[in-house]
């Protein structure tokens, strides 16, 4: 068995900071089996636990400059949004193991047997790590990672029943999408929602990182990636609802876990967006992530504000990639 990893868009700029986030993999060729959407009997629509984001307008973008040009953040501009329905929380490890339960779903990490592990995450014996993650040696690609096992074999989910699943691949989420009766949010819905109401704002909850000297968001605190303070009270994962939700109604769209979006990634998209309801360019090799992870530090990815856009290769997992669902309005 074989596992590339590499960092997502290797090719862009020097300017872009080092790769501390979502490193992407290859998947091997797969045996048949359900993955994609198509392969998993769509469920009728459902709203459960969503709730309804009313139709709006918003400044898509980076209002500060504070962004990595490779991202693509600028230009600012107007986007208008219908209505639509988003998970208030990303989706979790128990809700994906009902899915798994249901369908008999095998997730591509899974199936690949191997995917990465942040170092100071890992459980298990040392000699199922593989290797270092070329060019991101704070990750290490481990055997027998998966969404079960998410810091590694000796790892598992039954503490975490309300933690974000992780080890999910674009593909996994597009597939727990059709069986639950929704769909990934469009990357315009998930920046319109995830600003709660709060217009050009850095972050969702305003402009400040931690108010009154408190932490809103589960990211990086101390000498990255060495050692985590934990001032917020998390190594890695935190539960769905730790902190407080925003305007709207969602809990953590900052922090804790990247977020796959439906969009296709394309740093210069901004410059054509159209402005009501944009769904990004028509085809691509990576797809939009949103949100960040608990690994952001704006010492070198201060992709936790609300503007901020990065990518990975649909075929990617990490212990730090997860997801939210939408769903058009009643």
């Amino acid at each position: 068995m074989h596992l590339w990893v590499r960092e997502k868009m290797s090719h862009v700029s020097d300017s872009r900071p080092a790769p501390c986030c979502v490193p992407a993999q290859r998947a091997a060729p797969a045996p048949a089996r359900a993955r994609h959407a198509d392969d998993v009997a769509a469920r009728p629509r459902s709203t459960r636990g969503q709730v309804l984001v009313p139709a709006g307008s918003f400044a898509m973008g980076d209002a500060f400059d504070e962004g990595y040009a490779a991202d693509g953040e600028t230009p600012v501009h107007e986007v208008q949004v219908a209505a639509f329905r988003m998970d208030a929380t990303a989706v979790t490890n128990v809700a994906f193991a009902t899915f798994c339960k249901d369908t008999g779903y095998v997730t591509q990490a899974e199936e690949l047997g191997v995917s990465a592990v942040f170092h100071l995450a890992y459980e298990g014996d040392r000699r199922d790590v593989l290797h270092p993650v070329a060019e991101a040696p704070w990750w290490w690609a481990v055997r027998g990672a998966s969404w079960r096992h998410p810091g590694g074999p000796a790892s598992s989910i039954q503490a975490r029943q309300n933690h974000p699943v992780v080890h999910v691949t674009w593909h996994d989420a597009v597939a727990y999408c059709a069986w639950a009766g929704k769909r990934l949010p469009t990357e315009a819905e998930w920046e319109y929602a995830a600003r709660g109401g709060l217009a050009g704002a850095r972050f969702a909850w305003g402009d400040e990182l931690t108010p009154r000297g408190r932490w809103q968001c589960n990211i990086w605190q101390g000498d990255f990636p060495r050692a985590n303070t934990e001032d917020d009270g998390h190594l890695a994962t935190a539960p769905v609802r730790t902190y407080r939700a925003n305007g709207h109604g969602l809990w953590q769209t900052a922090g804790n876990v990247w977020e796959w979006c439906s969009d296709w990634f394309d740093p210069a998209y901004y410059r054509v967006s159209p402005v009501v309801d944009p769904r990004g360019p028509d085809s691509g090799s990576a797809r939009v992530v949103r949100g960040g992870s608990y690994l952001c530090h704006d010492s070198y990815c201060h992709r936790y504000r609300v503007a901020a856009r990065s990518s990975s290769t649909p075929d990617s997992a990490s212990g730090n990639m997860g997801f939210r669902c939408a769903n058009d309005a009643d």
